[in-house]
């Protein structure tokens, strides 16, 4: 392969990447936006802002540059009228009854032959640290899912975490990224079932 076959096809790999990227924050907004018409309604949680939330690094170890490029991120949902928004940041207090549907998008991993998304519940939270210190909110821990994500979604169907801050429990189910190809089955497969297992929880 000659300089400016390389070229092209380094371009053209980068524009698909971004058509997944843009594609992929359609389907978030697009079940923010479903989730809001609910009864009650559910809103995106903001940690910082409106945001995806990754494990991100750019160390130039060979482990970390494999990081550069975002392969697994997630976003969770809570009930809007518990769920106050101050300076642009939602406020959920780990209290033991709070529950949130969570969605994690896989677009690439070794354990999964095709990119993937996982959506469920987290819940049953227990702060083991005193009232006071980190974490306060709920928002605080998504980061720390991500960074821990072989101890949190070792089993995606039977979430059992627990750390020096924080434990609690979790089911998410898998459905194929490419499958989800219109609102209606995005209701179907995504927001229907997820809004069945938090009533049932």
């Amino acid at each position: 392969m000659n300089k400016d076959e390389i070229v092209e096809q380094t371009r053209l790999a980068f524009d698909y990447i971004q058509k997944l990227y843009f594609e992929v924050s359609y389907l978030i907004k697009e079940m923010e936006g479903l989730l809001a018409e609910e009864e009650p309604a559910f809103i995106l949680l903001r940690p910082s802002g409106y945001q995806i939330i990754n494990r991100s690094s750019n160390g130039l170890e060979p482990y970390n540059v494999n990081l550069w490029l975002m392969r697994k991120f997630a976003v969770a949902f809570g009930l809007e009228e518990s769920t106050p928004i101050k300076r642009g940041q939602t406020i959920t207090k780990l209290e033991p009854d709070i529950k949130v549907i969570y969605l994690r998008i896989i677009l690439n991993d070794i354990d999964n032959p095709e990119p993937m998304i996982y959506s469920g519940v987290l819940h049953n939270f227990e702060k083991k640290t005193p009232l006071k210190s980190w974490p306060t909110k709920f928002e605080q821990l998504l980061t720390t899912f991500e960074y821990q994500e072989t101890r949190v979604f070792s089993d995606p169907s039977s979430i059992n975490y627990e750390d020096k801050s924080v434990c609690f429990n979790g089911r998410l189910f898998n459905t194929p990224l490419y499958d989800i190809n219109s609102s209606e089955v995005l209701y179907k497969k995504l927001i229907q079932p997820s809004i069945k297992l938090y009533n049932q929880i």
